[in-house]
């Protein structure tokens, strides 16, 4: 089971004024649905560079680095998957594809 955190906008000091996320409450506990790779590459025979988790179902997929973006697909594809979480070792942050923002565990 992925590691459930509740999560909170990364500060940006180049920003200016409030940022917010309104997506925040898809946060679910996940299981991840591949712990081999990106599923969709997997299936196709396609490569990736970085692993991204959907923090509302748990499909991992690829990067935006990666050559098929499978992580983005998915997030604009399935109405309330905005956010994933990046599951590469030593990394613990999350990404809102709609509202293109940074995001960090909660105090």
């Amino acid at each position: 089971m992925s590691e459930r955190h509740a999560w909170q906008v990364a500060e940006d000091l180049g920003a200016s004024g409030e940022r917010s996320c309104g997506h925040l409450g898809e946060v679910r506990e996940v299981v991840p649905s591949s712990t081999r790779g990106c599923e969709d590459c997997l299936r196709i025979g396609s490569r990736w560079v970085h692993l991204r988790e959907c923090l509302a179902c748990g499909h991992v997929g690829c990067c935006d680095s990666s050559p098929k973006q499978h992580a983005h697909a998915h997030a604009h594809a399935a109405p309330g998957h905005d956010l994933a979480r990046s599951i590469e070792p030593g990394e613990d942050w999350a990404w809102c594809y709609t509202d293109e923002l940074f995001l960090r565990p909660a105090d």
